[in-house]
């Protein structure tokens, strides 16, 4: 059935109409024009997705963010200071990188400590050596208090504040002395390292361990000779790998270098007095 232009169909269950057959003859041609459509998201490659398109992110950001172990920066200016991932490159020594600093710390005169960890210094050595100084300093003590206390025949009683004043005498004196002295040399225009200040008087404390378990000795003579060449070589240690980096402050570098020595020493002198010395 006809009617104008348009043909419908009639008995059939096909809703909408068609255009009409044309009654001309031949094949009728059908051109479609250009798509002015824009591909999106817009790509250089034919069938790549370009880089500046990622996938849909979760609504809470659960598989956004970087995993635990990724190497991506999670944080940036002074907050990158309280994450652990900032302290890593610290402690990213083996035991021959440890040791072979520790040997160095026993021969003071050489200097050449602190051109060696110049790259990588680190925290590592410097808080177990801490940490065991306070054990060793609170078992050592305990043991010859008590013996002293039993030749004597008298009643002996643990002193817990022995560990607790020794952990806040190294832990304390680790950290606030190399963290003053940072102040000083920048202050005097020859700026140093902090972590590495840290690392030099971390590993200086070393030599005090072996003498801290000599002071079993019963003989106060033989405490205070340990006790100074203990002192002497750990401040001899610390001035000499200081020194030729201090001599850029100016003509105060010898001042400066003399504190840092006599300090090491009142250092030794405190230790011999609290923990070399054994009072019943």
């Amino acid at each position: 059935m006809m009617s104008g232009k348009y043909t419908t169909i009639d008995n059939q269950k096909v809703s909408g109409s068609v255009p009409a057959v044309s009654d001309s003859p031949g094949h009728v041609t059908v051109k479609f024009a250009d798509s002015t459509l824009q591909t999106f998201p817009p790509s250089v490659g034919q069938g790549k997705i370009s880089g500046g398109s990622g996938p849909p992110r979760d609504a809470d950001d659960t598989f956004s963010k970087p995993a635990s172990g990724s190497d991506e920066p999670q944080s940036t200016g002074w907050f990158q200071a309280f994450s652990i991932s900032y302290y890593k490159p610290f402690f990213d020594v083996d035991t021959s990188d440890v040791l072979e600093r520790i040997k160095d710390s026993l021969f003071p005169f050489k200097g050449s400590f602190s051109e060696k960890t110049a790259s990588n210094p680190d925290l590592y050595g410097p808080f177990w050596i801490c940490t065991t100084l306070i054990f060793v300093a609170a078992s050592i003590g305990t043991f010859v208090t008590y013996v002293a206390h039993k030749i004597q025949k008298k009643e002996w009683n643990y002193d817990i504040n022995l560990v607790t004043w020794s952990a806040g005498l190294f832990y304390g004196y680790v950290t606030l002395i190399p963290l003053c002295l940072y102040i000083i040399l920048k202050y005097f225009s020859a700026p140093s390292g902090l972590v590495q200040l840290f690392c030099l008087y971390g590993y200086s404390l070393f030599v005090f361990i072996p003498a801290l378990c000599l002071s079993v000795v019963p003989l106060e003579l033989f405490r205070w000779i340990v006790a100074g060449v203990a002192g002497f070589m750990s401040a001899t240690f610390v001035a000499v790998n200081l020194r030729n980096h201090i001599r850029s402050a100016g003509e105060r570098w010898f001042l400066i270098v003399t504190g840092i020595f006599l300090l090491q020493l009142a250092l030794a002198i405190v230790l011999k007095l609290y923990l070399f010395t054994v009072t019943v």
